[in-house]
């Protein structure tokens, strides 16, 4: 392959993601590489993606057929979960030059160094996913207002709805002292929040090859990050409710850099379809935690990620999932409505929910997020809280967002980019 100047990219998928290709990015840049904006005309389009849903796998093959159209000349490489998931399947999409799995996306600036167009099929650079170890540390580094910091990589858990150990492997760790380095790199580089990402955060403490012994654990993590000067706030990102420890959440109540904001997965609010899914707690555990960052934090946000139509589901066990979620003091859903995904238990499970139904409970859990998210706003009316702003200029406009994760927008003003202001709500 003759020298290539320019690169782009575009991420699908969970900010573990958007921290990869940060770090992608930062490599090819070191070799040379001028990074351009997706839109533009570039000689290397690499594509980052997500196999959560069917969604992310339709929109690889939109964004492979545009490239395609705007510049048949360019290189196109397609990394991330779909890739390590179905290689063969993407090296068969017209377009596609390099397809690089799991172990091998770090390796990507020898992978392009190789890269020929011969008119031959896409060249496959992957393995077995159980031979996929080791921990590459990553960040994202797009604004200085904000970091996704990936500490875990990998799950050992086997829902049966999921495809992620299938494509990340079996779970992994950086060491406390890596992510304190990395952290105060990112400080020093004038980043004010860091968010820690992974696919199982709180099993955060195995070894880089995926040792199952904890010398560590997430909430030693969160106790020496408490502990950097220069960044003023963290995020945990998502953590599952059998993890999210009582002095874990004792910890962030009294801590003035961990936000008063937590993501926790629920999937179902019905103990039998928890079960079905292979979760490892019940509702009864979810609302305790629930109850405890209420108790202890009143102002606090809390997130939910909730799965509807999932095989089995009567209208019972929906009923069961939506009446859980009223009756719970949280401040927003992310919803999802289930897909057939290869290789999954879920599959086998009968009878299997309409599409058609399947919409109509997503309809009534977004509806429930909104009413939910207007409520928790309107809670906080007339207060004062400290808003991170944000330094993109859209339209106009400048966004930023309160400790317990409000969303602010206010007419621009330069001299309040990246930096913590007082409001009133």
């Amino acid at each position: 392959m003759n020298k290539k100047q320019t690169v782009a990219f575009h991420t699908l998928g969970c900010k573990l993601n958007f921290s990869e290709t940060s770090s992608l990015s930062r490599l090819l840049e070191q070799e040379g590489f001028e990074k351009r904006d997706f839109t533009d005309l570039a000689d290397v389009y690499v594509i980052n993606t997500c196999s959560v849903t069917d969604n992310a796998d339709k929109e690889c093959r939109q964004l492979v057929r545009r490239i395609q159209r705007k510049s048949p000349d360019s290189f196109v490489v397609v990394t991330g979960c779909y890739a390590q998931l179905k290689p063969g399947e993407i090296a068969q999409i017209p377009g596609v030059d390099l397809v690089l799995g799991a172990a091998e996306k770090f390796n990507i600036v020898s992978h392009i160094g190789a890269l020929t167009k011969t008119g031959d099929p896409a060249r496959i650079c992957s393995c077995d996913i159980e031979e996929v170890s080791g921990f590459n540390a990553s960040y994202s580094q797009n604004d200085r207002t904000r970091s996704f910091l990936k500490v875990q990589d990998g799950c050992d858990y086997n829902c049966s709805f999921c495809t992620i150990p299938m494509a990340r492997g079996k779970s992994r760790s950086d060491v406390v002292e890596n992510v304190l380095k990395h952290a105060k790199d990112l400080a020093a580089d004038g980043v004010k929040e860091i968010v820690l990402t992974g696919v199982n955060l709180g099993d955060f403490g195995k070894g880089p090859d995926g040792d199952k012994k904890h010398e560590e654990n997430f909430t030693d993590l969160v106790k020496a990050l408490d502990a950097v000067p220069g960044i003023d706030r963290y995020r945990i990102s998502s953590i599952e409710p059998n993890l999210l420890t009582n002095e874990l959440i004792e910890w962030v109540a009294n801590s003035d850099q961990f936000m008063p904001h937590f993501h926790i997965p629920l999937q179902s609010g019905s103990n039998e379809i928890l079960g079905m899914m292979r979760r490892r707690y019940k509702r009864e555990l979810y609302a305790e935690r629930v109850q405890l960052i209420k108790k202890l934090m009143p102002h606090a946000a809390i997130g939910v990620d909730v799965i509807v139509g999932f095989p089995g589901e009567t209208d019972e066990h929906f009923k069961e999932t939506f009446d859980f979620l009223h009756s719970l003091d949280v401040s927003y859903l992310h919803v999802f409505t289930y897909s057939e995904r290869a290789n999954t238990k879920a599959l086998e499970f009968k009878p299997v929910v309409p599409v058609h139904i399947r919409n109509e409970r997503n309809k009534a859990l977004r509806n429930l997020s909104y009413m939910k998210l207007q409520y928790f706003t309107q809670q906080h009316a007339g207060e004062t809280r400290k808003v991170l702003f944000e330094a993109f200029n859209k339209d106009g406009m400048m966004e930023g967002y309160t400790d317990n994760y409000i969303r602010v927008s206010t007419p621009y003003r330069a001299e309040w980019a990246n930096q913590l202001v007082n409001w009133k709500l």
